[in-house]
């Protein structure tokens, strides 16, 4: 079994206080969860106003269905879920 990790850093532009921060994150980890079936949390910098880490994991045999599954999520908050800037992603294999 083979397990996928990816890992965002975002900026949340206009946010003033962690509450507001956690009024878009938490949305974003529930629709990961839900749209890709995926494991999905808030990994670091959760002291921080404006800028959010999360990671969200999958499992497969098959390397190029996790790729797939990740990539496609990535995509997905670039794409769809404007309220957050994507700064940096990384894709892992274990």
């Amino acid at each position: 079994m083979i397990i996928g990790a990816c890992t965002v850093k975002l900026y949340l532009p206009g946010v003033g206080s962690l509450k507001g921060k956690r009024h878009l994150i938490k949305p974003l980890l529930n629709q990961l969860r839900r749209r890709f079936e995926v494991a999905a949390a808030e990994t670091g910098t959760q002291d921080v106003w404006q800028s959010a880490e999360i990671a969200f994991v999958t499992l497969s045999n098959d390397t190029s269905q996790i790729y797939k599954v990740l990539e496609h999520a990535m995509h997905w908050i670039q794409d769809e879920y404007r309220v957050v800037e994507v700064m940096d992603w990384q894709i892992e294999l274990r």
